[in-house]
Parts: C-alpha cells; structure tokens; sequence
C-alpha cells in the first residue's frame, strides 16, 4: 500500500516501502536505545521498537532499572493500515535528523512510566559486520546493525519520581538492525527453548569526551572468534577511517559470585586495530542493570517478538531483582552500565554477555543460563 515515504527517494524494488524483498517471518527491523547518567551510573533506560512487516505487527517496549528493581511496560500493535508509523499507543520514536537527533516519547499510561528524551549524536555512527548464519542449509540470520553513541536529554517518570535527563552528564547509545534475525526463545514456559552450544557472547561501548568504541564478539571456544566487529569512532562530522576498525580482542573477565545468575564484576580488554596499533582497556562494571526479557528478548511468559496480540494491546509490571525466583525468570541477558579507563581516559557505556555451557573458560557461572 502507498505511505507517505513513497514520495521519498530510496526505493529498491518496484513495489511499495511497506514491502520487503521475501516472505520470511523472521524478517524484523529494530529501533532500540538506553541511557544512564554518569559518573553513578545508578538508573538505566532501555526503550525499543519492532517493525515485522510479514507478521503485520509493530511491536514495543520501554523500561527503567535501578539496583534491585525493575520497571517494564510492553506495547503492540497490528501493523496496517498504518504501516511505517512508528508509533504504538502511547510510545512513539520519530527520528528528526538521521544519525543526530531522534525523539522518543511515552504518554500516559497504567505503568507509571513516561518520558519525553531526545538523543543527540555525539560520535559518527558504526556499522557492524553482516550477520549472516546458515542452519541445516536454511538462511536463520542474514541481518544489518548500525550502532551510535549520544547524549540524551529531556524528562523521565516511573515510580511517582520525575528525573531531569541533562545532556552534560547522560550518555548512552542506540541501534537499529534490519533483516532476517535469528530467533531466540529461552522462554521456559513455552517451549521449544533455543539450542546453543558453548559460547561467549560479548557486546559493549564506551564514550569518552571525543571518541568511543564499539566492541561485539562471539567465541565457541577461546580465542575461536565466530563474529568479531568494531571500531574507535569519533565526533561526529569527522573523517572516518579504517585504520580504526578492531581485528581482534583478547579478554581476561572477573565474576561476582552470584547465586542467582551471571554476573561480571571486571574485565581486561586487549583491543588490537588495523592500524596494528594495540591497548588494553579496563572495563569495571556497575550494578544497574536492565534485564532484557523486559523487552521480549527470548520471550516472557509465551510472547514472543512478533507475535499479534490483537488491534492494540498493553501490559506492565514491577520486578524485585532481589527474588531468586525473578532472577531465574529474567535469566542473564541484560544492558548493564560499565566504567572504562583507556590510558589515562574515563568512558561510560553499557555491556551485554553470556557464556554458553561447555565454554572452555570461566567454568563458575555455567551453572546460570547464558541467555
């Protein structure tokens, strides 16, 4: 059906831009954003958008952490009539400028969470490596990722507070993907859970004053990289390079000693660049963090990313981080916010991780679930 974008130029197949090149259910488009003030680091946002155009569903999520609680409020929507309007009930992210500003909002509604943010880029953006995964000779994953360090600022509310977002002191960084992603269920309610053999799964940023970094790498085994991507970017408008992408990365990581699930307290990174330059940075992470099964990653209690709830559906609540029973449920994948010193520099940024059962290497929290 005609949009609006159709009198934009950019379309790469004679059809409409509510159309895609296939018929794959997997294929998804995601805006996806999180922020933090610095140095503390104590309260952490997450807010993300699910386009899937063969599913006719948008889908939504926003949520705030701060150490031991958890706030979510989830959305969806039937895609058409309004197929590129990236808004679902109350939460809307318009982009103003491409890869400078974007504005997110979320009204009112039963959660008690509301914000009006805008983020602002602050270092060119980073486009990741293809993904690209083949299983018994099917295509599961053929996906692009562009990823951005920013600042945000604006207004946030959860829990009867109201918190003033100052661009001088919050940081933080957005995504968004598109294609075929591969699905991920570790839903334990409603089974068939996705199989993974040993891994470890690392994905992490850093912002400094006039530079970042992107870091994303998984192994099978030690040193058995299967995806390796990233760069050192810098202000935006500046001159890219790629003497400044990484080619390798060798990691050396400390584990609280969490009954409840993995948990990374330290970790030395040796990055090496193209350039054939090589530094270790130190990564101290911090206790907030925001458990992503908030946003359906992996699924919660039978729904799934994609799935129709119906004309427009809602849903929200409040987790005790402290409760092993939630821990258990939320499992490990989660944006956590970390310190990092380079040299004399201090940065902020988030991390992900998970290490698969099997993994040659920090045997002590295999017992927990990596995803």
């Amino acid at each position: 059906m005609l949009t609006p974008q159709d009198d934009l130029i950019g379309h790469q197949l004679p059809t409409t831009f509510d159309q895609i090149d296939n018929s794959d259910p997997a294929w998804m488009e995601r805006l996806w954003y999180t922020g933090h003030p610095t140095p503390a680091g104590d309260l952490i946002f997450d807010i993300g958008l699910g386009y899937h155009p063969n599913r006719n569903v948008m889908d939504a999520f926003a949520g705030v952490a701060v150490a031991g609680r958890q706030w979510n409020f989830r959305a969806s929507r039937r895609l058409r009539p309004d197929p590129l309007g990236t808004t679902v009930g109350p939460l809307s992210i318009k982009v103003v400028e491409g890869l400078r500003r974007h504005h997110l909002t979320l009204g009112e509604n039963e959660s008690g969470i509301r914000f009006d943010i805008e983020f602002i880029a602050s270092m060119n953006a980073h486009e990741e490596k293809a993904h690209l995964r083949r299983r018994d000779g099917r295509v599961t994953e053929n996906m692009a990722r562009a990823q951005q360090l920013g600042r945000y600022s604006g207004w946030l509310e959860f829990d009867g507070r109201r918190v003033e977002i100052d661009s001088t002191s919050w940081v933080g960084q957005r995504d968004h993907s598109w294609g075929v992603r591969a699905e991920m269920r570790s839903d334990e309610t409603t089974p068939p859970l996705t199989f993974y053999p040993p891994f470890f799964y690392c994905w992490t940023t850093a912002q400094f004053a006039n530079r970042g970094l992107h870091i994303f790498f998984k192994e099978r085994a030690p040193g058995e990289k299967i995806y390796l991507s990233g760069e050192e970017v810098f202000t935006v408008g500046s001159k890219v390079s790629g003497r400044n992408q990484l080619v390798d990365v060798q990691h050396d990581a400390q584990w609280h000693d969490d009954p409840h699930g993995q948990s990374m307290a330290s970790a030395t990174l040796r990055l090496r660049f193209a350039d054939g330059s090589e530094r270790p940075i130190s990564v101290r992470v911090l206790p907030t963090k925001y458990f992503l099964k908030g946003g359906l990653y992996g699924g919660l209690d039978g729904w799934f990313h994609g799935d129709d709830k119906g004309k427009l559906y809602f849903e929200h609540e409040v987790w005790d981080l402290s409760d092993p029973a939630t821990r258990k449920r939320v499992r490990t994948l989660a944006d956590q916010v970390i310190e990092v010193r380079d040299g004399e520099e201090v940065g902020y940024g988030i991390i992900e991780y998970g290490i698969g059962k099997g993994y040659a290497l920090y045997e002590s929290v295999q017992a927990h679930p990596a995803i």
